[in-house]
C-alpha cells in the first residue's frame, strides 16, 4: 500500500466517487437518487419532530458525533449518538457490548424516528443489532454506511444502504464522513434556498 498523500488521495476520490447505494431489496441506485431519498426522509422528521439517532464504534462514533453536530446546527434537525461513556458503560456491563445500542434504541426511539447505522466492516454485531434493536422498537427508516465485503451483514438491514469499495479503514472511516457531511450540506443548501 502506498501511503504517499497524492496517491491516498486519488484512492479516496475513487473510492467516494464509486460509492454503492441501494435501496432495502439491494437494487442499485444513483448518488444523487439515493441523497435526495434521505432528504425526502428529512423533511419528514422535522415536519413529524422526530429524531434521528447516530451509531458507531471507535472512529465511526466519532463520525457519528460529527454528523450529529452537522446535522443539528446546518440541518435543524435533533439528532443524537448513543454512546454517553456512564449509559453505554451501564448498558455493555450488564446486558453486553452487543446488545447496547439496541437496549438503548428500545428505550429512547419512536415511531417515524431515524437511525443511522456506521461501520467500516459491516460486521459489528452491535450496529447490527442496533438496526434490528430500532425496527423492534417501532422505528423508521435506516440508512447504513459500511465498506470492506460488497455482502456485509449490515448492508442487508437498510432501507437505504451505502458502501465503500475498500478494505482500508481510514479511507472508508473519511469517505462516510464525507458522505454524511454531503447530506448535510445537501439539506442546509436546501433551507437556505428556500429562506
Amino acid at each position: 500500500m502506498t501511503l504517499d498523500l497524492a496517491s491516498r488521495t486519488a484512492e479516496f476520490a475513487r473510492v467516494v466517487s464509486m460509492s454503492a447505494w441501494a435501496g432495502p431489496t439491494g437494487e442499485n441506485i444513483s448518488s444523487n437518487a439515493g441523497a435526495a431519498t434521505f432528504m425526502d426522509w428529512v423533511d419528514e422528521l422535522k415536519k413529524s419532530r422526530k429524531r434521528m439517532y447516530i451509531v458507531g464504534n471507535g472512529g465511526s462514533a466519532a463520525i457519528a458525533s460529527h454528523a450529529v453536530t452537522d446535522f443539528v446546527n446546518m440541518a435543524k434537525i435533533s439528532a443524537f449518538t448513543l454512546h454517553d461513556s456512564s449509559l453505554l458503560t451501564c448498558m455493555t456491563n450488564d446486558y453486553g457490548y452487543e446488545v447496547a445500542f439496541a437496549r438503548m434504541l428500545a428505550m429512547h426511539a419512536g415511531e417515524g424516528d431515524m437511525l443511522v447505522a456506521i461501520s467500516s466492516s459491516g460486521k459489528s454485531p452491535n450496529i447490527c443489532n442496533a438496526v434490528e434493536g430500532f425496527r423492534r422498537a417501532g422505528g423508521g427508516k435506516v440508512l447504513t454506511l459500511s465498506g470492506f465485503k460488497t455482502d456485509n451483514p449490515l448492508r442487508q438491514l437498510g432501507d437505504l444502504n451505502v458502501w465503500l469499495d475498500s478494505d482500508n479503514y481510514g479511507i472508508v472511516e473519511i469517505g462516510h464522513q464525507f458522505v454524511l457531511h454531503n447530506l448535510s450540506d445537501r439539506i442546509a443548501a436546501k433551507l437556505q434556498a428556500a429562506g
